[in-house]
């Protein structure tokens, strides 16, 4: 089992910076792929960024540019670095994991809101 608690998120003002972090328990050396996800309310879950193990990124189009993701193996954390945020970009963001077998977890989220 895996255990993801996630943090850092907040009220930020359109323009400003948020770094939400994720740290992993448990049985953290079969995780693979660590990432975030967000869902706006009324809106369906949807990609942020994830990162493998051996470093390999994906984006969403929409974040490409100003978020960053990036990973400490030997600490089992994920960071995003959120720049330039949007009011688009709030939302309830939500770390995830998934191991070498297939199997996910998931974070209990945290709230990020831009104000315009």
């Amino acid at each position: 089992q895996v255990q993801l608690l996630d943090s850092g998120g907040g009220l930020v003002q359109a323009g400003g910076s948020l770094r939400l972090s994720c740290a992993a328990s448990g049985n953290s050396f079969s995780i693979n792929t660590m990432g975030w996800y967000r869902q706006a309310p009324g809106k369906q879950r949807e990609l942020v960024a994830t990162i493998t193990r051996a470093g390999s990124t994906n984006y969403a189009d929409s974040v490409k540019g100003r978020f960053t993701i990036s990973r400490d193996n030997a600490k089992n954390t994920v960071y995003l670095q959120m720049n330039s945020l949007k009011p688009e970009d709030t939302a309830v963001y939500y770390c995830a994991a998934r191991s070498y077998s297939g199997a996910a977890y998931w974070a209990q989220g945290t709230q990020v809101t831009v104000s315009s």
